[in-house]
């Protein structure tokens, strides 16, 4: 049976993957490559009025400094649901 609707956890895996050498994606200490004028997951996450369709937005057409990443619509609504599930209550 296949997947319905986006996965956090396969996003937070892509995430550790491809994004941590300039953003902190979960609750992981900095480290030294992450940039510091970079947003971490966390505060994307509590952007007021942020939702899906904007953090995919921001995946789909970057902007400087962040790389052209090819992702499929699966995999960017997957990264999507993962920073959304770091927003504070």
């Amino acid at each position: 049976m296949g997947q319905i609707g986006p996965d956090a956890k396969a996003g937070q895996e892509a995430a550790q993957k491809l994004c941590t050498s300039c953003h902190m994606v979960g609750n992981q200490p900095a480290t030294a490559s992450v940039l510091a004028d970079v947003p971490s997951f966390v505060a994307i996450a509590n952007k007021p009025g942020q939702s899906a369709e904007s953090i995919a937005g921001r995946i789909v057409v970057p902007h400087p400094p962040m790389p052209q990443i090819h992702l499929s619509r699966n995999e960017i609504a997957d990264l999507a649901a993962y920073i959304l599930s770091l927003r504070e209550q």
